[in-house]
């Protein structure tokens, strides 16, 4: 049985406490902590990044060289130097490429996605959108990401899970499934990090 929702929990009030934009941040850190994919030099790529507490941590780890671009709907407040925002739709990749080009980029090093669906309340209906939007996700990574290169995707687990990611198996030689500790109890999220793309082209 699920625990019910706190909307000001210990992950929200450590957040605020540590100047984070949302709680969301600490799933981050624990990812990174897992499998260290945020070093100074990279190039980074934040999906679905409002309102910005994964650009904050990221924009930390990779100083003084690297350098962020986050992507949302939303327009998102200034982070720091190393990162710049833009106001696009995921689900199209030609924009998404000019946001990327606008860096002067054409590989990244690291695609994060904490990207979710607006939920209408019926899991199923749910999962499939949030496959939906990390299909697209996945096509960005296929298209930008260097051959050595992650992903991470937020991703709920359903009916349709086992097939994505056994799609993703196809174009990625490693996938890892995650839980991490900051999601909410009752949540089905779940982290898949996908690294080096098969057939990638790019250093």
């Amino acid at each position: 049985m699920p625990k019910p929702y706190v909307p000001n929990d210990k992950w929200s009030q450590r957040a605020a406490k540590e100047g984070y934009r949302a709680r969301s941040v600490y799933k981050l850190i624990e990812i990174d902590l897992r499998y260290h994919l945020l070093a100074p030099g990279k190039r980074v790529l934040d999906i679905g990044a409002a309102p910005g507490s994964w650009l904050q941590y990221a924009s930390e780890k990779i100083a003084p060289t690297g350098k962020v671009l986050g992507l949302d709907l939303k327009e998102i407040e200034p982070i720091a130097e190393n990162v710049v925002t833009r106001v696009v739709d995921v689900s199209d990749l030609d924009r998404v490429t000019e946001a990327i080009f606008s860096m002067e980029w054409d590989k990244v090093d690291l695609i994060l996605s904490d990207i979710a669906p607006n939920t209408s309340g019926v899991k199923d209906v749910d999962q499939w959108r949030s496959i939906e939007l990390n299909q697209h996700i996945a096509a960005i990574a296929w298209k930008h990401l260097r051959a050595r290169g992650t992903v991470v995707m937020k991703v709920f687990r359903g009916k349709d899970f086992d097939a994505f990611t056994h799609e993703l198996k196809t174009k990625f030689s490693r996938l890892k499934v995650m839980s991490a500790a900051a999601s909410r109890d009752r949540s089905r999220e779940v982290y898949v990090v996908c690294s080096g793309p098969i057939l990638a082209s790019g250093k």
